[in-house]
């Protein structure tokens, strides 16, 4: 139950200041208590926990109480203390938390979804409970009455969302690969746009208001950025992560992006430079550098006698080619590129050796990561996974943000 408490304070790096540990199960969510030393956190094993740290240097549960079916998700509105707990049976429970962290009393049940609860937002100022879920939908409920004001159905789950709440619109992103912006009202909702460009399952969404930009992790193992108040759609895509990227969150003070993958990889992203575009992939039937046809080019194969070749394509550039003709691999960073990839030989010429240098520094959570949060005031992330364990790190030597007083290494 209790949790062990380490310090390694490495330079440029992540400081692991704790390890939680105690479920039985996967740990859905947590979040660190804003302005306390204290951390909430849902899992798969039906319990809702909120951890205290003791004079000991240790963390317990202050709070442990079991639900009826597996926790699959969680909000908390710390001014108001209450959470909003999303379970596999389609349930949203709502809890009040008392000041002093040490009860949780029960408010209502909102029968939100008919599928497990994918992600929760709560809005103050008009009493909206907000949820996705694996029912294929997104349903807005009213707080004060319990009752349901407006669903609206996708084609695939509904994995993730994000709220304007000035506005009122929601992002949702879904296992098809899909983003759909919606506009919410009391009893309805219209579809302002879809955002289609990664090729695998939307896994995690982050909106900043303030520049109006809205960042998607995806199966696919990449990022994508994409500026929703300029219109311009899709702007830059980031590769970095060799598994899915799982969780992200944009710190607007500092320009930087924080994502985390299920191999456990932590990426920070500088975002304060002027980066460039990936090229949309042209089509052709034959190769754009050398003219040879490419194997599906039946009347140019017939026409010239010559066997048909695969098609590739250049990051840099974006032109279809034959693999003679993009032989070389590099990284360019400042197009999001952190691994090698394949690019024609003329590109590669053209990349200088500073033109390589890295835009992101990466990391080792040393842990299967499903979900993670920050308090960026105080440069505190906390990572969950399948393992069971909760980790609490200072990330202020890679973000920059100032530690104020609360969570600190023994």
């Amino acid at each position: 139950m209790a949790a062990e408490i380490h310090s390694r304070p490495q330079s440029s790096r992540p400081v692991l200041l704790s390890k939680v540990e105690g479920h039985q199960d996967v740990v859905s969510a947590a979040l660190l208590i804003p302005k306390e030393d204290g951390v909430i956190t849902a899992s798969e094993d039906r319990t809702i926990r909120v951890w205290l740290k003791r004079d000991s240097g240790q963390y317990w549960p202050s709070i442990y109480h079991t639900m009826s079916s597996p926790c699959s998700a969680m909000a908390y509105h710390h001014d108001s203390r209450r959470i909003f707990v999303g379970q596999d049976n389609g349930a949203i429970m709502e809890f009040h938390i008392s000041e002093d962290f040490n009860k949780m009393n029960f408010v209502k049940t909102y029968p939100a979804h008919q599928n497990r609860v994918s992600a929760i937002t709560f809005c103050l100022t008009s009493e909206w409970v907000v949820s996705t879920g694996h029912d294929k939908c997104i349903s807005w409920m009213c707080t004060r009455s319990g009752s349901m004001l407006g669903r609206h159905y996708f084609t695939s789950w509904a994995s993730c969302l994000q709220y304007d709440y000035e506005t009122q619109h929601a992002f949702v992103g879904d296992y098809s690969g899909q983003i759909t912006l919606l506009k919410l009202e009391q009893n309805t909702c219209s579809v302002i746009t879809t955002l289609k460009g990664h090729e695998g399952s939307i896994t995690s969404l982050w909106w900043d208001p303030v520049q109006r930009l809205l960042f998607s992790g995806a199966s696919d193992h990449s990022i994508i950025m994409w500026d929703i108040g300029g219109r311009k759609g899709r702007t830059l895509l980031l590769q970095g992560h060799h598994d899915k990227v799982q969780a992200i969150c944009y710190i607007q003070l500092t320009r930087q992006l924080v994502s985390c993958s299920a191999d456990g990889g932590i990426a920070v992203w500088n975002m304060d430079i002027s980066r460039e575009e990936a090229p949309q992939w042209l089509e052709s039937d034959s190769c754009q550098k050398c003219e040879q046809p490419f194997f599906w080019n039946i009347k140019q194969m017939w026409d010239t006698k010559t066997i048909g070749l695969r098609q590739h394509h250049c990051r840099k550039c974006g032109q279809a080619v034959c693999g003679k003709c993009s032989t070389k691999r590099s990284s360019y960073p400042i197009m999001g590129f952190e691994f090698q990839v394949r690019v024609c030989d003329s590109c590669f010429e053209s990349i200088k050796d500073e033109d390589r240098t890295s835009l992101a520094t990466f990391h080792e959570g040393k842990h299967n990561i499903s979900h993670m949060s920050m308090d960026i005031s105080r440069g505190l992330m906390v990572t969950c996974g399948s393992d069971r364990i909760v980790k609490i790190w200072d990330m202020t030597p890679v973000v920059g943000c100032s530690l104020a007083t609360g969570f600190s290494s023994c």
